[in-house]
């Protein structure tokens, strides 16, 4: 089991440091815009939207490698105070009552919005902007609502797995 966790957080911080380079492309593009605004008085909104749509993926798809880390956000006035074995107890039952259900619905809620009937991917939605990314950047970008749920799953999965084996093997 620790072998199959090891490699779930590897696999999710593989992703995030993948992702984690959008951030520089939003700089570059962010200061190209700005100086083809400015000094050259020529834009484009499919420049302005690749700035907003890295943005997002970086949220989406980094928000698991984040979880990995255990970098989130969080009120730990009692978990910093416990030992192993409680902080397993904590990892364990919120990502087991919380995590997971969040994930799931999530997913669910998701799915038919990107690849339903009336879906971003069955329409061949473009931006809504004259002049936006046109087909497919919007429909992958939401595609992306589907992968977080599935990533933090994954990772959710091995925290569990460690929790588990803490709370197997300390006494």
């Amino acid at each position: 089991m620790p072998g199959l966790a090891e490699r779930l957080t590897r696999f999710n911080a593989w992703i995030g440091r993948t992702v984690a380079w959008f951030t520089l492309f939003m700089v570059i593009n962010t200061v190209a815009v700005i100086l083809a605004r400015d000094a050259f008085s020529f834009g484009r909104i499919w420049m302005q939207e690749i700035t907003t749509w890295l943005h997002a993926s970086v949220f989406l798809l980094g928000i698991a490698y984040t979880l990995g880390r255990d970098e989130h956000v969080r009120v730990d006035i009692f978990y910093r105070r416990f030992g192993e074995r409680g902080r397993a107890w904590v990892d364990l039952l919120g990502t087991l009552l919380l995590l997971m259900p969040v994930a799931g619905f999530i997913f669910f809620e998701s799915w038919e919005y990107v690849f339903g009937s009336r879906g971003t991917w069955a329409v061949m939605e473009s931006s809504r902007q004259a002049g936006g990314l046109g087909y497919p950047a919007p429909p992958l970008l939401k595609t992306f609502m589907i992968l977080m749920p599935v990533l933090l799953v994954l990772q959710g999965l091995a925290i569990v797995l460690r929790a588990a084996v803490t709370l197997r093997t300390k006494p």
